[in-house]
């Protein structure tokens, strides 16, 4: 009998012990669905609330701050007090100097988009083909993006002035005829201006086409070319296809980057000669009416309109031509 009493005892302990540990029981199924509801929105806080802070910051407040002064007559010195309304904005819209900058906007956009793409894609599509200095190529390719603009506007704007280096060395190659004021002839500016901005910005494009060329599968062009496809027919059918939601990320890059466009226009036309020459932009528009004429709430006015002419552009362009990329996209919309 005194051998079965600590036998007796030992689930009592057993069962002491488990009472003393419930405090670190697992929590209930309702806490266990609050704690998940609460989980996603703190992970969204901390993942997104640091960038969301600097786009609020820096371009937010800006245009807000730019919207509020646009109702003023303002030199930019002391508080804005002459209210004026919409008076800033009915005179941009009827100046011919915007309208003209918004079409010579439009027309950088679409000769932009007419220019590089192509040119790019079969850039991309040679030097995805395994050749001779193949990485090399990839980076002279390149290069001319990673100049800085002042640089690049700089050495262009010597080289293209009617005394420059260009019809210096037509002239000593025999082709004088073909001498032009590069810079300054509303004929031609506008397609010196477009070379200039092919020249600098094709190996951005050439860089995501050649990414979007890695992630089309090997196996699929193989395929085709086993079943007799030509190498062109294995670029219309197979490549292409794939490659087309890469192709319309660049030209909604390039649509954005052509309506801000101002550095290149400013150093090498500058703030006068660019009206004058058919190449002024929204931009150069803004800054020439604004900050040199030192009237600030007219500036402002023009940021305001270029900022929703922006705005309705991507809109429009994220509505009917990236739908069908954010469709596809694992964002749990679907559910």
């Amino acid at each position: 009998m005194s051998e079965a009493a600590p036998l007796r005892s030992a689930p009592t302990v057993g069962r002491g012990s488990e009472g003393g540990n419930a405090g670190a029981l697992p929590p209930s199924a309702p806490q266990r669905s609050r704690l998940e509801r609460l989980r996603k929105p703190l992970e969204i806080t901390i993942l997104v609330g640091p960038a969301l802070l600097v786009f609020l910051a820096f371009v937010i407040f800006p245009v807000v701050i730019a919207a509020y002064y646009g109702f003023f007559s303002w030199t930019g010195f002391g508080p804005a007090n002459h209210f004026i309304g919409l008076r800033n904005y009915t005179q941009i819209l009827a100046d011919d100097a915007f309208r003209a900058a918004v079409w010579h906007n439009a027309e950088i956009v679409g000769l932009s988009l007419i220019t590089q793409g192509p040119i790019a894609l079969l850039i991309a599509l040679l030097l995805n083909r395994k050749m001779r200095f193949q990485s090399a190529l990839r980076v002279l390719i390149f290069v001319p993006y990673v100049i800085s603009e002042v640089v690049v506007g700089t050495g262009l704007s010597l080289m293209l002035a009617s005394g420059g280096a260009a019809n210096d060395l037509l002239g000593k190659l025999g082709l004088g005829g073909l001498k032009q004021d590069w810079l300054s002839n509303p004929h031609v500016a506008i397609w010196t201006l477009i070379a200039i901005i092919t020249w600098k910005y094709i190996g951005f494009a050439v860089l995501l086409f050649l990414a979007g060329l890695q992630g089309i599968p090997e196996e699929l062009t193989e395929a085709a070319q086993i079943d007799g496809a030509s190498y062109w027919q294995v670029q219309r059918r197979i490549v292409l296809p794939l490659l087309a939601p890469t192709v319309r990320i660049w030209a909604f890059l390039s649509i954005i980057g052509s309506l801000q466009l101002f550095d290149l226009v400013y150093i090498i036309w500058g703030q006068y000669v660019a009206a004058t020459a058919g190449t002024s932009t929204m931009a150069t528009y803004m800054v020439t009416t604004g900050r040199t004429a030192g009237q600030y709430g007219y500036g402002s006015a023009v940021a305001v309109l270029m900022f929703l002419i922006s705005l309705t552009v991507a809109l429009v362009y994220q509505r009917f031509v990236l739908r069908r990329d954010t469709e596809g996209a694992v964002t749990g919309g679907a559910a």
